[in-house]
This record gives structure tokens, C-alpha cells and sequence, in this order.
């Protein structure tokens, strides 16, 4: 978002994200809808949720997408920006998703695999503050969790485990960032294991 707002031949207009309908959280993260919905307020944008069912299959994901998509269209919005990094198997995905929508792909923060140490530092550098909601154990130890997204943290990596989590080590809540107007507060609650995932629960303080 920040590095489109730079861009003068743009308006960033809406933020969509994807829930689980049954629990009322993002999909993957499972951040409560209400810090979504925080951050969307926070950056002065409106926020676009898609509902998912859990468990949810990727036709019904797909069927769910091109409605919003479709819907997005109609609001004549001409392109969708991913935050995507490097797997190129996830950019050619999101490419094909959107062929014949009227919708064009864009992947403003685009990069290569051993570039995301620095962009990492340059988010930090720009005042970005986050939390990790969401641990994969089977890449990173579950003592991550809950942790600031810092310096500090990403000293401590292991190596191998990307700085940005974009193979899905870890997830993060942003809770601060030079495009919102006040940093939203949250506290850390329970731990729990789901699905071989560790999660930490956040709530607004």
C-alpha cells in the first residue's frame, strides 16, 4: 500500500482480504476481523472482506474470488495489487485467476529471494511495526511466536527461513506503518496448535 500510494497515476481504493466465515478471522492468519477492519480505518481505506467456509475447497475459493472480483469491475476498478515477493508459482496463479476479468495483476513489491533481508530493513527503517500471529513449527521454532517483527527477530532467524516468511514460515499482524494515521494497539492472548500451525491469539487493547 505504501509503495502504491507513491505513485502518482494511481488511487489505491479498497482493501480486500479473505475470511473464514465461521470463526469471523483472516483465512490463514486468523487475525479477528475487528483489527482487519482497524487497519482499513487506520489507513483511511474501505475494507472489502470475502467469506470463506472452513474447511474451503479451492473451487468454492475460486467461485468466492470471481464474484468479488466481478464486483470490484463493476466499481470500475481496473487493477489488483498482490504483495507477493518472488514465488513464481504464486505470481503465475494470480495471473491466471485474472485473465478475461478486466482486472490486471500488479506485484508493486515484486523482488528476488535473497533481496527480502533488505526490504525487510527498509520496511523496519520506515517505521513499520508488526507482530507474528502464525508460526509454521516445521520451519520456524514455535518461541517465534508472538514476537515483534524487529530487528531483533530477524537476527535470529535461523537460516533458510525467509526474512519476510514469504515461503509461509510466519504471519504477521501490522499494527503500524507510515500509511495509517494511528497505530492501532493490541495485546497478545492464547497460544493454541491448529491444522500443524501455532497461532497466537491478538486482541485490540
Amino acid at each position: 500500500m505504501c509503495v502504491l500510494r507513491r505513485r502518482v497515476d494511481l488511487e489505491v481504493v479498497g482493501l480486500l482480504t479473505t475470511f473464514n466465515e465461521t470463526v469471523d478471522r483472516v483465512a490463514m492468519h486468523a487475525v479477528r476481523r475487528e483489527l482487519v477492519e482497524a487497519q482499513a480505518i487506520a489507513a483511511g481505506l474501505p475494507l472489502f472482506p470475502i467469506m470463506l467456509p472452513h474447511p474451503c475447497s479451492n473451487a468454492v475459493y475460486e467461485e468466492r474470488m470471481r464474484g468479488a472480483v466481478a464486483q470490484a469491475r463493476a466499481r470500475g476498478v481496473t487493477h489488483m495489487a498482490f504483495g507477493d515477493l518472488f514465488l513464481d508459482d504464486v505470481r503465475e496463479y494470480r495471473v491466471r485467476s485474472l485473465e478475461g476479468t478486466g482486472l490486471e495483476p500488479m506485484f508493486p513489491i515484486w523482488t528476488t529471494a535473497e533481496a527480502t533481508a533488505e526490504l525487510a530493513r527498509t520496511m523496519l527503517a520506515a517505521g513499520l511495526g508488526a507482530v507474528l500471529t502464525c508460526v509454521d513449527p516445521r520451519r520456524l521454532d514455535a518461541c517465534f511466536l508472538g514476537r515483534r517483527y524487529d530487528a531483533s527477530l530477524l537476527a535470529e532467524l535461523p537460516a533458510g527461513v525467509d526474512p519476510c516468511g514469504e515461503r509461509g514460515e510466519f504471519h504477521t499482524f501490522c499494527f503500524r506503518c507510515p500509511e495509517f494515521d494511528s497505530e492501532i494497539a493490541v495485546t497478545t492472548g492464547e497460544a493454541v496448535d491448529r491444522d500443524g500451525f501455532q497461532f497466537i491469539d491478538l486482541h485490540a487493547a
